[in-house]
């Protein structure tokens, strides 16, 4: 079964074609990432236009580079949220305009369960019903949360942030510090040769609870970065001069750390807490090397094995978003299309 995937629900214009939600027969992307740089971030209305202006052309890209035509695909899948409102609409509205066109089916997937499923988006990678149980951490500029997968399309959010994402965290600590957008691979480079424990900037909730815990899900799992933020802020204030060279190494060494160490504890907190047979971490943040050798050390350790996203699907794209579409469709879950987007969409399981 071939199926043509649209993703727009940020700052990424893609679409793919995937076979039987795992041969990925064509990937492409736009990145608008030199139209928001100037701004340090999305711009809502930039990203939109953009939008409008490429994926015509992003979809013909992804049919001619697969092989395909219109007519030769089976189905179409499109995000339908989480994501900028606006941004959704887009992609949203070309696949269900092409679906009735062609009088083919419409699948509308979760954003938040492309990321999860990407890890299977490649050759090598077991069956899911193999890893399952699994515990999936999914860290991107917009979410950082926990998840225990039962099985295909059963969720249970085991911890989340309650304020920024690791991803927002990153882009901050490069605006603060003055290297640009986006901040996660800028910080990351800048890093390479810095002494992580140069600076003890705070993991976030490893202080004992001074007030009524007011979130849903365990205080032990959960994350929060807006301190972090504030930390290095602070330091960099104090400072009284810009900081280069080594000094600068140093700093984005110890704050991509602090990151990166809080995540993996809560996902070796919940690896205690829970039994499964993996874990597996995905989303844009996913690409830091620091954190994957983290999870691999947490994998050697605990003797569980270790899921990484490939690099070409950490972001955001729609060679994942096929992927979902397939198992839903093998499932008997696809069920009714979608009437319209939402952009503040949680994971919903398909039971």
């Amino acid at each position: 079964m071939k199926i043509l995937g649209i993703e727009t629900s940020c700052d990424e214009t893609a679409a793919a074609v995937v076979e039987d939600g795992r041969n990925v027969l064509s990937n492409a992307i736009y990145s608008q990432i030199a139209k928001h740089r100037p701004y340090g971030g999305v711009v809502p209305e930039i990203a939109t236009r953009s939008h409008v202006e490429k994926l015509p052309s992003i979809i013909d890209e992804a049919l001619k580079n697969a092989g395909e035509t219109y007519e030769s695909i089976d189905a179409l899948a499109v995000t339908y949220g989480p994501g900028l409102a606006s941004s959704l609409l887009i992609g949203f509205t070309a696949a269900k305009t092409l679906a009735q066109r062609l009088g083919k089916p419409l699948i509308r997937v979760n954003h938040h369960e492309g990321h999860l499923h990407s890890i299977f988006m490649r050759d090598d990678a077991p069956t899911p019903e193999a890893v399952f149980p699994m515990l999936g951490l999914l860290v991107s500029g917009g979410d950082s949360s926990l998840v225990l997968m039962h099985k295909i399309g059963s969720y249970e959010l085991l911890g989340s942030t309650i304020d920024d994402a690791a991803g927002e965290a990153l882009d901050k600590a490069a605006a603060v510090l003055n290297l640009g957008y986006p901040g996660g691979p800028i910080i990351q480079k800048t890093a390479e040769g810095g002494n992580p424990a140069a600076i003890r900037f705070p993991r976030g909730l490893d202080q004992p609870d001074r007030g009524k815990w007011i979130y849903k899900y365990d205080r032990n799992l959960c994350f929060s970065f807006s301190g972090l933020k504030t930390s290095l802020l602070t330091h960099v204030k104090n400072l009284n001069h810009v900081p280069e060279g080594g000094e600068l190494r140093d700093i984005c060494a110890s704050y991509q750390e602090a990151i990166c160490d809080a995540l993996t504890l809560r996902v070796e907190r919940a690896l205690k807490k829970f039994e499964v047979k993996s874990f597996a971490c995905s989303g844009g943040v996913s690409m830091n090397s620091r954190l994957r050798d983290k999870l691999e050390q947490l994998s050697s350790i605990t003797g569980i094995p270790l899921l990484l996203c490939p690099p070409a699907y950490c972001t955001d794209n729609a060679a994942m978003i096929a992927g979902v579409a397939y198992e839903k469709v093998r499932l008997g879950r696809d069920g009714a299309e979608p009437g319209d987007v939402n952009p503040n969409l949680k994971l919903i399981d398909w039971e």
